[in-house]
């Protein structure tokens, strides 16, 4: 390796012995040599990308088609589960993530339909054995009133 040891006398510091800054910055100019070019260094960024976790919200989508299939929505989400996840295993990330995110809308729309729609039914169901109810005892009263 040529090195080249290059002093710097400056005319303040004439007749003064070096202090420690300088006899380091001499150091540091000899170690690294004076600057090749005046032009900016340019950098190269490389992205490596891992493994990215894609959810199939499978096993959503396996309850909503046994509990909330409401509408068939449930199995519909669960087919485009399982092309997510078939994708994601032939390494197809960009399909992967748009068949689970059809997945992930058609499983809200499943379970939210399915929440309003059971509610509702037990509540339709309250309501038309109270008025069973209601006429049942109606009968039973004209029935007596007659005797």
């Amino acid at each position: 390796m040529n090195r080249t040891v290059q002093t710097f006398v400056s005319g303040t510091h004439t007749g003064v012995p070096p202090t420690y800054e300088m006899l380091k910055e001499e150091h540091e100019v000899s170690v690294l040599g004076a600057p090749q070019s005046s032009a900016p260094m340019t950098t190269t960024v490389i992205n490596i990308h891992s493994e990215t976790a894609v959810p199939d919200h499978i096993v959503w989508s396996l309850f909503n088609t046994l509990f909330m299939n409401w509408c068939c929505l449930g199995f519909v989400a669960f087919a485009y589960s399982v092309k997510s996840r078939d994708r994601k295993m032939v390494g197809d990330v960009t399909g992967a993530q748009s068949y689970a995110s059809t997945a992930k809308c058609l499983n809200i729309w499943a379970l939210v339909l399915g929440l309003f729609l059971t509610t509702g039914f037990i509540v339709l169901l309250g309501f038309a054995t109270l008025i069973l109810y209601q006429t049942a005892i109606k009968s039973m009263q004209e029935g007596r009133g007659h005797l």
